[in-house]
């Protein structure tokens, strides 16, 4: 008689494997005691894509899928085509579509019956392509690249220049940029070649989402969910910061890390700005 044991049994049979299916999960330390200031991006997340169980995962429903590399290009088409889709972030659920979409922002809007006086952010994938969307120019050299990717949304000016449509977030000048730090995220925004504008996964004033199935209800407004497990980073969502005037900062939410913005804005002499500063809108998160 053969008789398996435990490594024989997770071998030939992987689904018994309690740890298959759950992204590898990785925090690098933002601040070091007594170290003084660590040059690099916060509140690193470092995802591993290739353990996540894509069997599983995909024969709960029909437009469920992965958040991993293999389906990168599947979520990208349908982003070019105009459709919403859910992904994970380093932070929360989110709905995701092309920024420069007129018709796939109000889906947006619709799906979560939310006011279009309240603002979307947009995500990009690499700090070089912040400029193409936003005034940049006026930051300490270094800055963004030690704020993203992580849990913050800077709050910026559009300029001129900004490629995005001019009726995303209509009378404001400001526009909130992302760079979550989650692979699957950054690897679709940098194939659609463009923005995406980025709200959290829930319905407007109800509680953000850490698990596809805290939205199930809204799965059905989506092109495709993308899986990328529990995720850990709580509900406070990113921290959103005005960087929009020069010299000066402005906390419009705390979000999951404000201590580690505040101490990395003043290592760069940057101001906090008084109460009477500019404004991104603080309904910002639902």
């Amino acid at each position: 008689m053969y008789i398996l044991n435990p490594t024989n049994i997770t071998s030939r049979f992987p689904f018994l494997n309690p740890t298959r299916g759950v992204p590898k999960l990785q925090f690098s330390k933002i601040l070091q005691q007594n170290k003084g200031f660590r040059e690099g991006p916060i509140t690193k997340m470092a995802w591993s894509l290739e353990r996540c169980d894509e069997r599983s995962i995909e024969s709960r429903s029909g437009n469920i899928r992965p958040a991993t590399e293999a389906y990168a290009d599947e979520a990208i088409k349908a982003l070019k085509a105009g459709k919403v889709i859910a992904v994970p972030t380093d932070t929360l659920y989110g709905f995701a579509c092309d920024a420069c979409s007129v018709e796939a922002v109000n889906r947006i809007y619709e799906i979560k019956g939310r006011k279009h006086t309240s603002p979307l952010a947009i995500c990009v994938g690499d700090i070089n392509d912040i400029g193409r969307f936003a005034v940049t120019n006026h930051l300490p050299l270094g800055l963004l690249d030690n704020l993203l990717p992580g849990p913050v949304t800077v709050v910026l000016t559009r300029g001129e220049s900004s490629i995005l449509e001019k009726s995303l977030n209509p009378g404001l000048d400001t526009i909130g940029v992302r760079i979550p730090d989650f692979e699957f995220m950054r690897m679709i925004a940098r194939g659609c070649g463009s923005a995406l504008a980025l709200t959290s996964a829930n319905l407007s004033g109800q509680p953000s989402s850490l698990d596809i199935k805290e939205f199930k209800n809204l799965w059905e407004h989506c092109s495709f969910v993308y899986d990328g497990g529990v995720l850990p980073a709580g509900r406070e969502g990113s921290t959103v910061v005005d960087l929009s005037i020069i010299g000066k900062y402005k906390i419009l939410r705390p979000g999951s890390a404000k201590e580690e913005t505040v101490s990395i804005l003043e290592k760069y002499s940057l101001l906090e700005e008084g109460a009477a500063g500019c404004l991104f809108i603080s309904r910002f998160k639902s």
